[in-house]
């Protein structure tokens, strides 16, 4: 890594540093859930610099951090890869799409032929669509299109635990906001997870 991520980097108000608590297993309805307080975006004031104009995610604390200046970060609060499936690196934002499409890896459908395998052939772009309102796509020097992405979901309830594929996902009024700032490009580096004791 360029550069480590820790939490003493970040220096922030209260309304930045509460604790993202794990949800409940239970499947609310997608009408009536209500965001919790604590996951609106937040404008936060770094120790270190940083490269404006990328994408930092720390799984621990379920954090993605679009770098608005060297000190400078617009937090927003994420899902990610469950156990071993979350890949840390360095990539480059290679792909944006609207409302994607979706189509369930080989490895996801070996896993859990049960969920996906319904999926094989894709599913169209849509409000019920695993990918959500929007998606970037993470791509690396080695293998181009790495099948990670950035996207939204139809499972906001999902957002602050890991529960993914692999993916970082957001709530789609979220997504939909860094979409709009986020180029064709930028660099994003996810951190490992901390290693437990």
């Amino acid at each position: 890594m360029p550069f480590s991520l820790t939490r003493r980097l970040f220096l922030a108000g209260p309304a930045a540093v509460l604790a993202c608590p794990a949800l409940a297993q239970t499947k609310p309805d997608r009408k009536t859930y209500v965001v919790p307080p604590e996951h609106p975006p937040v404008v936060m004031r770094l120790r270190d610099q940083f490269e404006p104009g990328s994408l930092l995610v720390d799984p621990n604390t379920y954090s993605l951090y679009w770098l608005l200046e060297p000190r400078k970060a617009l937090r927003f609060i994420v899902g990610v890869g469950r156990g071993d499936l979350y890949e840390p690196g360095v990539f480059k934002v290679g792909a944006k799409k609207e409302w994607p499409s979706w189509t369930p890896t080989k490895e996801m459908i070996a896993r859990n032929p049960g969920a996906y395998a319904q999926y094989a052939n894709g599913m169209p772009g849509g409000p019920t669509n695993p990918l959500g309102a929007r998606a970037l796509y993470l791509f690396d020097d080695v293998r181009g299109d790495t099948f990670l992405r950035i996207h939204g979901t139809p499972d906001p309830w999902t957002i602050g635990s890991a529960v993914s594929n692999g993916c970082v996902r957001l709530v789609n009024d979220h997504i939909q906001q860094l979409y709009d700032l986020v180029p064709i490009g930028a660099k994003v580096v996810l951190y490992p997870k901390r290693v437990k004791a």
